[in-house]
């Protein structure tokens, strides 16, 4: 039976979590590059969020803004952003499981 106060395998472990450290900060780096867009209103209203869950844009049809319904296009860029938001998350939680094996990693995702 491997003694628990092996200082050898802490030192590894303390290797290996640097190195997954590592990696978890450049794929972080990576995914805040990458963008999403979403639409709403049959893409009426289109929304683009990075990585970083930063709005980037929001592209309106002129359509919608002649109609002068400006509660329904105020409705429109909120599902949009929110949908751009939720499927930023989705990237982030999706490539951050590949990297930990599932393993929920505090602060990264």
């Amino acid at each position: 039976m491997a003694n628990p106060f092996d200082l050898s395998s802490m030192g590894d472990l303390m290797k290996q979590a640097k190195v997954m450290q590592e990696k978890l900060t450049s794929l972080q780096a990576e995914i805040g590059g990458r963008t999403v867009e979403a639409s709403a209103g049959g893409g009426m209203v289109t929304a683009k969020v990075n990585g970083k869950l930063q709005v980037l844009a929001v592209t309106i049809d002129p359509e919608i803004i002649r109609s002068d319904d400006r509660e329904m296009l105020q409705d429109l860029v909120v599902a949009a952003v929110n949908e751009a938001i939720r499927q930023a998350q989705a990237m982030m939680s999706d490539e951050m499981s590949k990297l930990t094996g599932g393993l929920r990693i505090p602060g990264f995702g």
